[in-house]
């Protein structure tokens, strides 16, 4: 924790004081606080002390109390497809290849517009903050529009340049997808809430040409490349017709595996990829809800986890999830991973909170700014309320978290110090406006 400041000191004017019941900062590891403060001033956190020190030390221009919660860094939410909320059940209960290609694809050729795009991102940022997500990792086209309703949801994102190779309303080939992905990047390099990773679709969909332009790029500019990995059976058993390898093994000779890759699902895994990953450095991004809907699988994250390899959690997209709620992937990953190893001890409450924050913020070299309650860090984190009488009793806050608690106990969330989400409103979006924004699309998709 960060020293107190010196008793002999005058107090310190700051902007804000948040006095929880418990504190569960992440770093370090595995630990609950109770009788803690948090102090944040200029949008940063400047520290985490013993409440009688704070208020002996510091003199807030607001105080929040909140008994009964706990105060935890903002959920990082490491894949999604955000626009495709307005695709919420639309195509259910098929596997991969037919969802995609039979539903899926021909509805974004019809629709997947900026104006598409800008309306379903601004529906899912407003979800998002509602479960406490303060930053999401986004693939999808036009983010451009994405960036706009970020800028005004308040909410911090990692916006992918998307690579493919089939043309749609966004970009005709690769080379434009990614040349298109370039100029966004440079027209929002002075937005502080908005990074950028490299994002080409998969390795079904992505030539060999495409992915080594796309690790030169990612080395000059060092930012993640965020990637669909090893999801199903059919598409190693296809990589092995075509290629003669496994996808990872394909990744590997055209030089992107590094610590720069964030492998979406990576399911199917042989205990010598696992070791691969680890070796690289790469990490997995891990979405147990979409895996299980789709029929996919389950991925060994007890293997993944006791071997090393840095994951975060993503919900995936709303079409194949269908919430954006990291309080069910930070359950189901939990109970997954003891399922499908017949060990109940494997992926324990602390090490999943810590996957759902500062293993996102890893995964998108943010964990200087993100991810925990450090001094120094981004003031992003939320409140949950666990006083409840149908939560009760409560021993431990942070098993609390993961197997008891929900998006519906989220109370508040900060954004950069700034206050996003209170009492389950998001304070810069209306709620009448993102209804009347899905009830326009349903139309739209359905006549």
């Amino acid at each position: 924790m960060n020293p107190p400041v010196a008793a002999s000191s005058p107090p310190v004017e700051i902007d804000l004081l948040i006095r929880p019941e418990w504190v569960i900062p992440i770093e370090p590891a595995g630990v609950t606080l109770t009788g803690h403060a948090l102090a944040v001033d200029k949008g940063r956190i400047l520290s985490l002390l013993p409440d009688s020190d704070a208020r002996r030390n510091y003199r807030p221009r607001q105080t929040i109390a909140l008994p009964g919660q706990v105060l935890l860094p903002g959920l990082v939410n490491l894949h999604t497809h955000a626009a495709m909320t307005l695709l919420r059940g639309y195509a259910d209960d098929l596997p991969l290849m037919r969802w995609l290609s039979e539903r899926i694809w021909p509805a974004e050729a019809r629709h997947a517009d900026a104006e598409f795009v800008r309306a379903g991102t601004l529906l899912a940022c407003a979800e998002m903050l509602r479960g406490g997500i303060t930053t999401f990792n986004d693939m999808y086209f036009f983010p451009d529009a994405a960036a706009d309703a970020v800028l005004r949801s308040g909410m911090r994102a990692a916006l992918g340049m998307i690579a493919i190779e089939f043309p749609t309303r966004y970009a005709a080939d690769a080379n434009d997808y990614i040349a298109k992905g370039l100029a966004v990047r440079d027209r929002h390099s002075d937005a502080a809430r908005i990074s950028f990773c490299l994002a080409p679709h998969a390795p079904y969909t992505v030539a060999d040409k495409t992915f080594e332009k796309i690790a030169t790029l990612a080395a000059q500019l060092e930012v993640p490349i965020h990637m669909h990995v090893h999801e199903t059976a059919h598409e190693i058993e296809e990589s092995l017709k075509l290629h003669g390898v496994r996808p990872i093994e394909r990744l590997r000779r055209l030089g992107l595996l590094s610590p720069q890759l964030i492998a979406v699902h990576a399911v199917h895994l042989e205990p010598a990829e696992i070791d691969l990953l680890a070796h690289h450095g790469c990490h997995v991004a891990h979405c147990p809800t979409s895996n299980m809907k789709l029929a996919s699988g389950i991925p060994p994250m007890a293997a993944v986890h006791a071997r090393g390899v840095s994951f975060g959690l993503g919900t995936d997209g709303a079409a194949s999830n269908n919430r954006l709620d990291m309080f069910h992937e930070i359950r189901h990953a939990a109970l997954l991973a003891k399922a499908a190893s017949l060990d109940a001890e494997a992926l324990g409450a602390h090490a999943v909170l810590a996957a759902a924050t500062l293993g996102g913020a890893r995964a998108l070299g943010l964990e200087s700014q993100i991810g925990s309650l450090l001094a120094g860090k981004q003031a992003d984190f939320c409140a949950v309320k666990l006083d409840e009488w149908l939560l009760q009793p409560c021993y431990d806050p942070a098993s609390h978290l993961v197997y008891t608690a929900g998006r519906e106990q989220v109370t508040h969330v900060w954004v950069g110090g700034k206050l996003v989400m209170s009492h389950g409103n998001p304070s810069q979006i209306d709620d009448l406006e993102l209804l009347d924004i899905a009830g326009l699309w349903h139309t739209r998709l359905t006549s």
